[in-house]
Parts: C-alpha cells; sequence; structure tokens
C-alpha cells in the first residue's frame, strides 16, 4: 500500500504525458510564467516612479437631487 507498482508508476507517466504534451510544453509554460512575473515586477516599479494623483471627489448634500441640464451645466 505504501509504495507504488511499476503499473502506478506507468499510468502517473501517461497522466502526465497527456496533460503537459511533450516537446517541451514544460519549458514553454515556465517561459510564460518567468514573463508574467518580469511584467508584474515592471509594473510595480512603474507604481512607484508614478507621481500620486489626486482623487476628486462630489460633496453632495442627502436628500436634494440634480437635474441631468444642472449636472451638464456643472461638470
Amino acid at each position: 500500500m505504501g509504495s507504488m507498482s511499476l503499473i502506478h508508476w506507468l499510468i502517473l507517466a501517461a497522466v502526465v504525458l497527456l496533460v503537459f504534451g511533450g516537446r517541451g510544453k514544460i519549458s514553454d509554460i515556465m517561459g510564460d510564467v518567468a514573463k508574467g512575473i518580469k511584467s508584474f515586477k515592471k509594473g510595480m516599479s512603474d507604481d512607484d516612479a508614478a507621481p500620486a494623483q489626486t482623487v476628486k471627489t462630489i460633496d453632495s448634500q442627502p436628500g436634494v437631487t440634480v437635474s441631468s441640464t444642472e449636472q451638464s451645466k456643472v461638470g
């Protein structure tokens, strides 16, 4: 029960070949992962270098409605 027999290893190898194919698919997957990590790091460094933008908020009073023509004049 604790160890795997030859049949188990053959079945496992067949499943791995079916999932990953053959002919360098694993290396292609690892290359894609590496590209993703590099682009993530680049994006994080770009965010640090960019100046902080201010967020504009709209103050409104509860219960006051503004018509669409008034909104177009304001904004």
